[in-house]
């Protein structure tokens, strides 16, 4: 299987831009994460992002961030306690630069323990084994803020997530995964969708929508069989063109709510008839 190739600089000297979150690769296809929710992921990303920086790698680092940028507009902190949690209790594989893998934890330590606490900050850490392994991160994706926040799926968001480290390498435009393992990279939970006739129209096909509706890249998954059953799916992506991108950034500035009815006349455009893999 190919794989980008790594840079002559650290992930964590890459500087990043307002709207935008530079994210470690070994950070976006990690085994072991597929029960975090929508929810779980998103709060990572703005822990990690909040971190963001030489200091991610330091072990035992404390860093800092106000409530009100985790809360949201929930009045407690009982959603917040449930997904850091969460993130303390999940358990992943990271794959190193040099080809080895560690085991870690994605959230050490923290300070937040009253659900009523409404106001202060938290204090966090991550785990040494994390740490270590991003120390000498060099693949990395941009993640625009605006499109994270807007995805409904964890699905679509780790699909964008996915698809976004890939995009701007000129010598790959497409990827072909085993099916357990393009199950790990969407973060399909073991024992759930495993017919892939399920899992195209209940993960893959909407994760498709919603990323070739508001991202600013396009990309198609097809299926790949070995006699009758699916065992791989082939990704490829490409840059949109300037309309194209015109009409994402006009999708996401439109409100959430109606937006699954809106894009579903374009279903069919970006996956395959689910008909076709009830195999």
């Amino acid at each position: 299987m190919n794989r980008p190739k790594g840079n002559s600089f650290r992930t964590l000297d890459v500087p990043q831009n307002p709207h935008d979150m530079v994210k470690p690769a070994e950070l976006i296809e990690v085994q072991g994460a597929s029960s975090l929710s929508l929810s779980d992921r998103r709060l990572f990303n703005i822990l990690l992002r909040n971190a963001f920086g030489p200091d991610l790698a330091s072990e035992a680092k404390e860093f800092q961030i106000p409530l009100s940028d985790l809360r949201g507009t929930h009045d407690n902190n009982d959603r917040l306690i449930g997904s850091i949690e969460a993130l303390m209790k999940t358990v992943v594989y990271i794959r190193k630069p040099d080809g080895s893998t560690d085991r870690a934890q994605l959230l050490g330590d923290n300070n937040l323990t009253d659900p009523n606490r409404p106001r202060g900050v938290l204090t966090y850490t991550f785990p040494a084994r994390l740490a270590a392994a991003l120390a000498d991160s060099t693949v990395y994706a941009r993640l625009e803020l605006e499109i994270l926040h807007a995805f409904t799926s964890k699905y679509a968001l780790a699909l964008y997530e996915a698809v976004a480290r890939r995009v701007r390498l000129s010598h790959m435009t497409m990827e072909v995964f085993e099916l357990d393992a393009f199950r790990e990279l969407l973060g399909v939970e073991e024992g759930k969708l495993g017919v892939f006739g399920n899992l195209n129209r209940k993960a893959i096909a909407p994760a498709l929508v919603e990323v070739n509706a508001l991202a600013p890249f396009g990309v198609v998954a097809q299926p790949r069989r070995t006699g009758r059953r699916v065992t791989h799916v082939c990704i490829s992506w490409w840059d949109k063109d300037v309309n194209a991108r015109k009409e994402a950034y006009q999708e996401l500035k439109r409100p959430k709510v109606g937006r699954r009815a809106r894009l579903n006349g374009t279903a069919e455009d970006v996956a395959p008839s689910a008909d076709l893999f009830e195999h």
